[in-house]
C-alpha cells in the first residue's frame, strides 16, 4: 500500500473486539481513517449496532466490517482472530474478559492491545501469561486508554527527562456523565469497591479503595476531591521504572462520588456477581443522558532529581474519556501492527514498558488529544 505521496506504508487488519461499544467505537473511527488500516473489524456480540457503524463509516479509507462474537466462546474467538495484525480490545469488564480474549490471541498467534483498566485483570495477565507471549514472541500489552495508557505513557516521558524519579501521582477527574453502558458501571463500582494495590517505599501494599483522599487542582476544572481506587498503573509503572518509589492513582467524579466511596467501603461492591446486579439498577434508575457527555481530566507529575535539584514535571490535559480512551488504544494498536517498539522481545507489557512515549503523544495529537506541561494549558507538548 503506497500513499498520496507514493511511500509505501503498513497494510494491517485490526480487529477490535467491544468495537461496538462506548469506547472501542472510538477506535474504530480512529483506525478507519489511520494511513496504512487496510481493513477494521468490529467484533461485537451486538451485530445490528457493528453494523450500523460499519455503515456509517463506509467510504473511509479503511474497509470497516462487522462481526458477531461471543467472548465466552474460545472456539469463535480464536477464529475471529486468526489472520488478523493486531486485536484491540476495548470489551469489558475486563476481569471478566481480559484473560479470557489474551489466552485466545495467543493460540490465534496474533499480537494483543487492550484498554484494561482493572488491577487484578492487569495483575492477573502478567502472572498467567508473560511467559507463554515470551515463548511464542508475541506482544500482549495491558491498559492502553485514558487510565492506565495515556497516565503510564506521561510518567514515562516525564521519568525519561529526569536524572532520577522517585515518585509518580496519576489524579484522574472522570465526571459521572463520562461514559455510558453496563460495562463502564461495573468497573466503575469495581475500582472503588475492593481492596486495590499502591505502591509505597518500593513495595506494593494492598488498601481498601478509597482508604485515601486528597484535593487535586485540574485544568478546566478546579479543584476535585480524588480516592485511591483499582487500576493498574501501581501494578506495571513499578514493573517498567524500576527506579519508582512509589505510585498513587486516584480518580474522582465529582459530587456523588463520596456515596460510592462509602458504598464500596461497605463491602457492597465486593464480588462480579453484586456489582452486575447493581450496575444493572443503576443504568435502570439513572440511564445514561442523550447528548454529548462531560470532559474529564488528568493530572500527572513525576518527582524525583534533575541536575542535582529535586524537580517535578507535570502533564495535563482534558478530554472526554470516550475520546481519550478510543484514540489512546488506536494509537497504540497502530504502533503494535507496525512493530514501531521500543522492545523485540515478546511478553506481557504495560504501555510505557514498550511504546515510545514521542510516538504515542504525537499520533494522539494528531487526533486531537493534547498534552500540556502546565495545568493553565498553554505549553502543548504534542
Amino acid at each position: 500500500m503506497y500513499n498520496s505521496s507514493g511511500k509505501e506504508v503498513m497494510a494491517v487488519k485490526i480487529l477490535v473486539m467491544g468495537g461496538a461499544g462506548d469506547m472501542g467505537s472510538k477506535t474504530v473511527e480512529d483506525l478507519a481513517a489511520a494511513a496504512g488500516v487496510e481493513k477494521v473489524t468490529i467484533g461485537d456480540r451486538n451485530l445490528s449496532v457493528a453494523n450500523e457503524l460499519a455503515a456509517r463509516l463506509a467510504g473511509s479509507p479503511a474497509e470497516v466490517a462487522a462481526l458477531a462474537v461471543d467472548a465466552m466462546d474460545h472456539r469463535a474467538m480464536v477464529e475471529a482472530m486468526a489472520g488478523q495484525d493486531v486485536v484491540a480490545s476495548a470489551l469489558g469488564p475486563f476481569y471478566l474478559f481480559e484473560s479470557r480474549l489474551v489466552k485466545a490471541a495467543l493460540e490465534a498467534g496474533v499480537d494483543y492491545i487492550s484498554i484494561c483498566d482493572d488491577w487484578s485483570a492487569v495483575q492477573d495477565t502478567l502472572i498467567r501469561f508473560d511467559g507463554p507471549a515470551r515463548d511464542r514472541g508475541r506482544m500482549v500489552v495491558c491498559g492502553c486508554g485514558a487510565s492506565p495508557g495515556m497516565s503510564n505513557i506521561a510518567v514515562r516521558y516525564l521519568a525519561d527527562q529526569l536524572d532520577s524519579a522517585r515518585s509518580a501521582d496519576i489524579m484522574v477527574y472522570m465526571p459521572m456523565d463520562s461514559g455510558e453502558g453496563e460495562a463502564v458501571t461495573e468497573h466503575t463500582l469495581f475500582v472503588y469497591g475492593t481492596v486495590v494495590p499502591v505502591f509505597r517505599n518500593g513495595t506494593t501494599v494492598m488498601l481498601p479503595a478509597g482508604s485515601m483522599s486528597r484535593r487535586a487542582e485540574f485544568p478546566r476544572v478546579g479543584q476535585v476531591k480524588v480516592w485511591n481506587i483499582g487500576h493498574g498503573e501501581p501494578v506495571t509503572l513499578p514493573r517498567h521504572l524500576p527506579e519508582l518509589e512509589e505510585v498513587n492513582i486516584m480518580m474522582g467524579m465529582g459530587r456523588g462520588t463520596e456515596i460510592v466511596v462509602a458504598l464500596g467501603r461497605l463491602g457492597l461492591f465486593n464480588s462480579p456477581k453484586r456489582i452486575e446486579k447493581i450496575a444493572k439498577l443503576v443504568i435502570k434508575v439513572s440511564p445514561p443522558k442523550s447528548g454529548p457527555s462531560s470532559p474529564g481530566a488528568m493530572r500527572i507529575e513525576v518527582s524525583g532529581e534533575k541536575d542535582g535539584v529535586p524537580t517535578t514535571l507535570g502533564i495535563f490535559g482534558t478530554a472526554t474519556m470516550r475520546e481519550a480512551t478510543g484514540i489512546a488504544l488506536s494509537a497504540g494498536a497502530q504502533l503494535l501492527a507496525a512493530k514501531k517498539l521500543t522492545v523485540e522481545q515478546g511478553g506481557v507489557y504495560g504501555p510505557e514498558g514498550c511504546i515510545n512515549p514521542e510516538d504515542f503523544l504525537r499520533m494522539i495529537g494528531e487526533s486531537g488529544i493534547y498534552a500540556y506541561s502546565d495545568l493553565a494549558m498553554r505549553d502543548r507538548i504534542n
